[in-house]
């Protein structure tokens, strides 16, 4: 039997605020006429930062109780649980230098070690195909390398253009290396084959390499030790992914800005090409937030509802097929000490993808003497798995038990979170509808979408904060034109 599950329940968050008369800030009394960010993820909070730094008044709206968006953490029964592993890289050196130091003592550095489990063995992660291609049975190998060999020579003369995922694939490793390591695991992340997803995704998303550098790797070249300084290092946090976007959202609104949370926009208001103001609702109150400019870091679907009667039907309906890929979380509180030998590990056979352990990149767990476990797995909205019925539960901890990481009767608490909007899904065509959006947004003259929901793309954690960063800069430009 699985152990208890407990559900998503609000508990106080470290950053955030409600607007409410306790507070001090009734509806009367809030402020509008600045720039106000739809969306509490790290690229709608730095964002906010960055005009708050520019002295530009700006409101920042989430509708969760936590902040951060895809890089939250949840504070369940005294242990934090991230929504799946994000770490900050520093290479974007801006980025890094403005926000990790806001993070203070509770920042902390830890050496990139992450796996991927696959057949009898682990892999280094990011890939390295030549670890994988070493282990190949030799028929196997042959077949690989040559198909990469072939694929490489075609694609120099024939210049041919993929239509689907599958072409662009096989254009780019050959058809043997397809088969061998892609077709059935990118089937069963997605829940539909290669040939129903867009070449964009192959293209935006896959390294590109050539058999002679595979041979060169086997035959040693790479076999070197690796170089401390060629070692890649994370930033974390003692209370995990939370630390920092609260801190981010405390320097906020120490420079005067606001981040609301249960904060619900229900409409957006607009003249003409112009916005006029937000609508939200929070704790019952219903509140109209004028504003100058507005950057939406939500999805483009939702954006397009807000805006209402005012969007042509086919803007309506090309958002619409702009989907996403459901995700959800097991968090498990481990009556052990430390049960992977990684930060984190990919899985290729299993009913989960990943499993993360957050204290050994540096989170504290309480007891001291326990850990916790970031169990993802995709999903469908409704099914089995977005409700964490018992089956899949069970279903975890066996394939948790069969890979020798945990026993049952070690696990004490299970916890269960969603995210309907984890991975914008690049299926056939996304494109055409992805551009009728954007150019229909583009004529609204104080309104930007970006990042991840709204930018309909794979940034990673410093790369959407860099984008909400360059959006603000963008606004505050804007407003300065105006009033100069």
């Amino acid at each position: 039997m699985s152990p208890c599950l407990t559900e998503p329940h609000s508990e106080a968050q470290p950053g955030g605020h409600r607007l409410s008369p306790e507070s001090g800030h009734s509806p009367e009394a809030w402020p509008g006429d600045g720039v106000v960010i739809l969306g509490g993820g790290v690229c709608g909070l730095y964002a906010g930062l960055t005009l708050a730094e520019a002295g530009v008044p700006v409101t920042v709206l989430e509708k969760r109780t936590e902040i951060g968006g895809l890089a939250r953490g949840c504070l369940r029964l005294g242990n934090f649980y991230d929504l799946g592993v994000h770490m900050l890289h520093s290479f974007d050196k801006e980025v890094f230098e403005k926000v990790v130091p806001l993070m203070g003592k509770d920042a902390v550095k830890v050496v990139l070690d992450a796996k991927i489990r696959w057949g009898d063995g682990h892999y280094r992660y990011p890939l390295q195909f030549a670890d994988l291609l070493r282990k190949m049975p030799w028929r196997s190998l042959v077949r690989c390398v040559s198909g990469l060999a072939w694929a490489t020579i075609s694609q120099r003369f024939k210049q041919q253009s993929a239509t689907n995922a599958e072409q662009a694939l096989t254009q780019l490793y050959g058809r043997a290396l397809y088969r061998y390591f892609f077709r059935d695991f990118t089937t069963r992340y997605w829940g539909i084959k290669p040939c129903q997803l867009s070449a964009t995704f192959v293209h935006q998303k896959m390294p590109r390499f050539t058999a002679l550098d595979i041979i060169r790797k086997l035959l040693g070249y790479s076999m070197r030790p690796e170089s401390p300084l060629q070692r890649e290092i994370l930033h974390y946090a003692k209370s995990g992914a939370e630390a920092l976007p609260r801190s981010m959202t405390a320097h906020l609104e120490a420079l005067g800005g606001r981040v609301l949370t249960e904060a619900q926009v229900i409409r957006i208001e607009f003249t003409g090409n112009r916005i006029d103001a937000v609508h939200f609702e929070i704790r019952g109150e219903q509140v109209r937030l004028p504003c100058l400019h507005c950057l939406s870091t939500i999805p483009l679907a939702a954006l397009v509802k807000l805006l209402g009667a005012s969007v042509p039907p086919a803007v309506e309906a090309s958002a619409a097929k702009l989907l996403y890929k459901p995700m959800v979380v097991f968090g498990f509180l481990i009556r052990k000490e430390r049960v992977l030998d990684a930060l984190y590990v990919y899985f290729r056979e299993r009913c989960f993808h990943r499993v993360g352990e957050p204290k050994n990149a540096g989170m504290l767990v309480t007891p001291s003497d326990h850990t916790v476990l970031i169990v993802e797995m995709t999903c469908e909205r409704g099914d089995a798995r977005w409700q964490g019925e018992g089956a899949v539960i069970d279903k975890v901890i066996t394939d948790l038990a069969e890979e020798g990481i945990c026993q049952p009767e070690d696990i004490v608490e299970t916890h269960h979170f969603q995210e309907a909007h984890a991975y914008p899904i690049y299926d056939l065509g996304f494109e055409a509808h992805l551009e009728q959006v954007q150019a229909f947004l583009k004529e609204v003259s104080n309104l930007e979408s970006t990042g991840r929901q709204g930018g309909f793309c794979y940034p990673n954690m410093h790369t959407s904060m860099r984008m909400g960063g360059d959006a603000a800069e963008r606004a505050r430009q804007s407003l300065f034109s105006k009033t100069s």
